[in-house]
């Protein structure tokens, strides 16, 4: 077991109606205006946002809008939020949405508390976060794992990199967690989110060789609870515990939990099929959780042979598999049923199925722009350069 920090000091209030508590846990972080990011028009038809802002109200804190995040968050209004921000004195961000309104809200939030470098600057490595500004959260889709996490991920539209901070600062105040704002998500953002829950624990597991327990048996049930759950609520939207089971596991699998002592704390891991996702997402503006469906079992067959006995585990501990043979013909049987699962709940196993075509040109640039134009190699489980990756991408046409 290797060495450790664990920190995660989110308060989460879960369950029916926590939203109408947001207004006292902003003043009881010591927020006195608040600036609170959403996405589009749901927040506000549902009424989820005027009973957040009459909360605000009710606490006597004011606060200012920030509308129109979009999925893969963008520079653009990140930088609109830190003009008003300044503008109006906001002291406090309260993120009412899924992951990139979380990470629009964290990125605003870096901007505040670093006035001396430009906010891409950070993301980019050239400068390093001393402090954020504080931000709360009200989850309305179980999937990113923003709400106790330390990771934030941002789009560039100049040039479309996607890039990702992590650091201890972001991580929210606190998550208000109600189950039933996720009741009206459609079914394709459902099971989007419910992949991207199961790959956060993934790139964990799939770190290294190494076993790691209890962490691994935790992982392992989390992963298997997902599978459950993700059929349950595809198949009853409404099931409350379905979507409470999920939104829990949401927080437990990207707040370095199912990391611990496997060098998985923070942001190690191997995170390769991340990184090959958000160039996909960058490039091509797709769901996150399914780009990450759609490039794994290229990724995975790709690496397996590193320590086919880790995939071996997997579909033993996760996937049943329990048919004789080799920890090769195991680990295959494991990835041939996680493909099952993902086709069972209507996500894509390959790029192609997302309706992009992937030519050469296209691969030569997704691989050039993921190593960070030949700086960098990705993954841990299996190191990766620009030509492996080129190979996976093309496998995974």
């Amino acid at each position: 077991m290797q060495n450790f920090e664990y920190c995660v000091p989110t308060k989460v209030v879960f369950g029916r109606d926590t939203e109408s508590r947001c207004g006292e846990l902003v003043r009881e972080c010591g927020g006195t205006h608040a600036l609170v990011v959403y996405g589009g028009g749901s927040a506000v038809r549902s009424g989820l946002l005027g009973r957040c802002t009459d909360s605000l109200k009710a606490a006597g804190i004011p606060y200012e809008l920030l509308g129109g995040v979009q999925p893969n968050p963008r520079l653009s209004r990140v930088r609109e939020g830190i003009a008003l921000a300044k503008e109006t004195g906001a002291d406090f961000l309260l993120a009412v949405g899924g992951g990139s309104v979380i990470d629009t809200a964290k990125a605003i939030g870096y901007a505040l508390a670093n006035p001396e470098f430009d906010i891409w600057d950070l993301f980019m490595g050239k400068a390093a976060a001393k402090a954020c500004a504080p931000v709360g959260a009200v989850l309305t889709i179980s999937a990113a794992g923003s709400e106790t996490s330390n990771s934030c991920v941002i789009t560039n539209e100049d040039g479309w990199k996607k890039r990702g901070l992590n650091t201890d600062l972001c991580r929210p105040r606190f998550a208000v967690m109600d189950p039933e704002l996720t009741f009206t998500l459609p079914a394709y953002q459902t099971a989007s989110g419910c992949v991207d829950i199961i790959y956060h624990t993934m790139e964990r597991y799939f770190s290294g060789p190494e076993t790691v327990e209890p962490t691994d048996s935790m992982a392992e049930g989390l992963m298997r609870s997902m599978l459950e759950l993700s059929r349950r609520v595809v198949r009853d939207p409404r099931d409350y515990d379905a979507r409470a089971g999920i939104m829990w596991a949401g927080s437990l699998s990207h707040n370095s939990l199912t990391g611990c002592g496997r060098g998985g704390c923070g942001r190690i891991g191997d995170w390769a099929s991340h990184q090959l996702e958000h160039e996909l997402s960058g490039m091509f503006d797709v769901t996150h959780g399914a780009g990450l469906a759609a490039v794994w079992g290229a990724w995975s067959r790709y690496v397996m042979d590193a320590a086919p006995e880790r995939f071996a585990r997997f579909a033993r501990a996760v996937m049943g598999v329990d048919t004789p043979g080799s920890d090769e013909e195991t680990a295959l049987a494991g990835i041939r049923a996680f493909e099952h699962f993902l086709r069972s709940i209507g996500m894509p196993t390959t790029v192609g199925q997302l309706g992009i075509t992937l030519d050469e040109q296209a691969i030569e640039k997704l691989a050039w722009m993921c190593t960070f134009e030949g700086r960098r190699t990705i993954g841990s489980f299996k190191v990766l350069g620009l030509e492996e990756i080129k190979d996976i991408y093309r496998a995974a046409r």
